[in-house]
Order: C-alpha cells, then structure tokens, then sequence
C-alpha cells in the first residue's frame, strides 16, 4: 500500500516509491511537466557554462595550427620536427593529469576544481604567446596539458551527477560541439587578431595566443560564480525541484543489500572500485576505439589550416583561415542532431556503427584524389564523422558504469587512454608530404576503420552481459549496489 506520507514532496524523495505506487494520470503529467522544467532550468545554467569551457579548451589546444602558418616556426626558429615534439609534449602531460583530477573533484569540489583549471591554463596560453624558442616553447605546452587533463572527464562525472543516464549523449554532445565550433570560431578569431600585429613589437600570431588565453582566464572566473556543486546547492531550482531531481538520479542508482539507492555523495574512496574501473573490458574497448577517432579529430584540428593552405585553394594563409571555418560548422550541427538520436534511441555504440564510416569515406577519398575541390569537400565528411562520434563515447562509457569512483576511473582511463592519440597527431601530418598527405591520411583510415571493429567488439560483448543477466550469471551480484546487480542493464 501506499504509505502515509505527510506532503507531496515526501513522496517525490522517496527513490523507492515507484516500485509500491502507481501514479494517476494527473501525478504522472505533473511529474512530467516538473522534469521539462528541471531539465530546461540544468540545461540553461549548466550546459552553456560547459560548453564555453570546452570552447576554451579546444581553442587553446589548437591554436598553434593557426599560429603555425602565421608565423610562429619561423619567429621562434624550430622546425617541423621541433614542433611536433612541442605538440606532443601537451598530450604527454595532459593524459596522465586526467585520472588524478578525476579522483579529486569530489573532494575539492566541482565548482572550484573546473573554473580554477580553466584560468590556470588560460594564464598558460597567454605565456605561450612569450615564448622565443624550442625550450620554451615545449615547456609551456608541457604546463598546458597539466592544467587542461581535468578538464572533460571532470566535465563528463559533473554531468552524471544531475541528468540520468539517457540524458547524457545529448549534453555532451551539445558541449562538445564547442570542439567543432572551436574550429569555426578559432578560424574567424586568428584572422582577424592576426591583424593587431605588429603592435607593441608582438608579432600577430603571438596576439593570438595572448588574446585567446586572456579571454580563457575570464571564462574560467566567471564559471566559479555561476556553476552549482551539486542538485543540494542549485540555486535556480525550487525546493521540490530539487526532492524531485533527487529522486531521478537516485531512480538510476543500484540498490544495496538493504534496499536503498546509493547516491555519489554517500561513497567513500574505495580502491577496490578504483581497480573495477581499471581493469573492465569495456572501458579499454571503448579507449581504443576513442584512442583511433581522436588521432583523426585531433590531426584534423591541428592541421587542418596547414591542409587547406597547402591545397592552394585559398589564396593565402590568412584566407585559408576562414575555408577551415564552413566544415566545422557543418559537423557541429551533425554532432547535435546525432547526440539526439542517440539519447532518443536510448543507444551509444550501435550509433556510431552508423557515424564512424561518414569520416571513413571522407579519408578514403581524400587520401586519393588530386582535386582540391574534391579533398576540400571530403573535409566535411572527416569532420562530421569523427565529431560526431565523440558524445556517443563518451556518455557509453559514463552509462555502463555504477558508483562514483568507478565511474571516475573509468572516464578518466578511457581519456588517457584516448588521449594518447595526441602523439598520432602530432606527428602524422608532416611537411614532407604535402600538398597531398596521402600516407597521413591513410593512416588516419585505418585507425577509424579499426576503430568501427573495437565499437562492434563493445556492442556485442554489451549484449553479451545483458543475456547472461537475463539468464541468472550474476544472481550473486544482486543487489550488490554496483553495475554487476542483475537489474542494471548495459548501454548498447
């Protein structure tokens, strides 16, 4: 029965309570109008906050793309081969920052940790634009990638502390679609700060890195005022707002031997779920796969001015800058509208079985034809394709994953892992092979081709453990409060 509760709002913070209640037609439109609003208000106050970060950060990282054909190897005197290790100093340190990050974010806090390492590294990038020569310029890239490790898996586990799992692929995607329009917008802004220079003996590809950097120093202040730590100190939303966001979340949660729904804020670290998350199949199956997509993603933003420019299809550097724009807005509305489908589907891998062959035959094509026309238009495919794939990954990974601290540790491996493919990057699109780069572009092909075996891999071996569920193989594990219970059903 029903029991006696002294308020509507006790019933909306009982986690249990849609198991022993039936909900009339009017409580259940009422919960339904309450969720648009909670969803419409977290969606207003968080996710553009996120988005500009991730704008930050993608700006930040690639900016040498720009600089580079403005100028910078040659102010600073390195060449190609300098400048890849330059590159790959920032991966280097970026991807063994981000597990660490992720362990601590709960203790320092969200709305402290993210905006203080966004003007930490906004400080960096305005110090890059300084720099005189291979030291140092290595060494300032080596502290960027320190500061911005944290910052998307930091950004992944904050989401899943207010949406629920079948709501993830749709924010990511939308705050990742900063990562294309970094692309766009990153185009626009170097030409047009390119021109500032030379002002105050700095030359215009330095103002880049300045200005960029300073307005990364802001975004980060800013965010410390307006993001919440959790649903408990989200101001904007009401009081039975907040029992009723409570009651969705914990509505995803396993439940322990004793019945109750575990919630984020009642775990302690636990080791023993640190090593879960290390050694789980999915999690490495999923960072290849990510590992292959983002050697691709990243070489295609690093590179991409330089690609273009090599083309001779615009008639200088500076006008190569805005020919790298139009792809990137294309793939940033490609990447919502598959992020939508995803979520509404309620499906990460079988998705991108379906993306990841777009930026196949763009690489395919490219890596043969000889008409700029041709290899400008594939620009599109490579970009829709890999941009598009990203949120699927990364909310599959976050979806399948129960408890606090494992699911920290898996999202921060998978994006140590995956970010390994910085090195690819780096050193893939080399000078010696333009104006075709038909043996970078190859190998870009092949790591997404594998890439679409490994997503395959993780599909079926998903499906595998919701059968051997369904068929009784983790009756011992039930209740156990964790993704192994019987009731928690894998992502596909």
């Amino acid at each position: 029965m029903d029991p006696a509760y002294k308020s509507a709002e006790e019933k909306l913070e009982d986690p249990l309570r849609d198991s022993y209640y039936e909900d009339t037609p009017e409580e259940a439109a009422r919960k339904a109008k309450l969720t648009r609003k909670i969803l419409f208000k977290l969606d207003f106050r968080i996710v553009p906050i996120l988005a500009i970060l991730f704008l930050c950060s993608f700006l930040d990282r690639t900016n040498v793309g720009n600089a580079k054909i403005l100028g910078l190897e040659k102010d600073i005197k390195i060449n190609d081969h300098q400048y890849a290790i330059g590159l790959a100093a920032f991966y280097a340190t970026y991807i063994f920052s981000e597990l660490p990050s992720n362990l601590i974010i709960k203790r320092v806090s969200p709305k402290i940790w993210l905006p203080f390492l966004t003007a930490i590294w906004g400080i960096i990038t305005m110090c890059l634009g300084f720099v005189k020569g291979f030291g140092s310029f290595v060494g300032v890239r080596a502290l960027l990638g320190i500061a911005e490790g944290g910052l998307l898996p930091g950004m992944v586990l904050y989401l899943s502390h207010f949406y629920q799992r079948s709501e993830l692929a749709l924010r990511i995607g939308v705050f990742y679609t900063a990562a294309s329009l970094s692309g766009a917008f990153g185009g626009l802004l170097a030409r047009g700060l390119n021109e500032i220079g030379p002002r105050g003996g700095l030359a215009g590809w330095r103002w880049i890195l300045i200005i960029e950097g300073l307005l990364t120093f802001v975004c980060g202040v800013i965010s410390f005022f307006i993001l919440p730590n959790d649903i408990e100190s989200a101001g904007f939303l009401k009081r039975e707002e907040k029992a009723f966001a409570r009651q969705r979340l914990l509505r995803d949660a396993p439940i322990n031997e004793l019945g109750e729904r575990i919630s984020h804020h009642d775990e302690k670290l636990d080791w023993a779920e640190v090593r879960r998350g290390i050694f789980n199949v999915q999690v490495w199956l999923t960072a290849c796969a990510y590992f292959a997509i983002l050697s691709g993603l990243y070489s295609f933003g690093l590179f991409l001015p330089t690609i273009i420019n090599n083309l001779k299809f615009a008639k200088n550097p500076n006008e190569a800058q805005l020919w790298t724009v139009i792809p990137y807005a294309v793939a940033t509305v490609v990447t919502v509208v598959v992020a939508f489908v995803s979520d509404h589907l309620g499906l990460r891998g079988v998705v991108m079985l379906f993306t990841l062959p777009i930026c196949i035959i763009g690489y395919a094509v490219i890596s043969v034809s000889h008409n700029p026309h041709v290899q400008y238009g594939m620009t599109f495919m490579m970009a829709s394709g890999m941009y598009s794939s990203v949120p699927c990954i990364l909310g599959w990974n976050s979806n399948n994953s129960a408890g606090h601290y494992k699911r920290a540790t898996t999202s921060a491996l998978q994006l140590m892992i995956a970010n390994s493919g910085g090195f690819v990057a780096s050193f893939t699109y080399q000078t010696k092979e333009a104006p075709q780069f038909h043996k970078s572009h190859t190998i870009i092909l092949g790591l997404l081709c594998a890439a679409w075996v490994l997503v395959l891999v993780n599909v079926l071996w998903c499906w595998k453990i919701n059968r051997d569920k369904a068929n009784g193989k983790y009756a011992q594990f039930e209740n156990s409060g964790d993704d192994r219970d019987p009731q928690f059903k894998m992502v596909l």
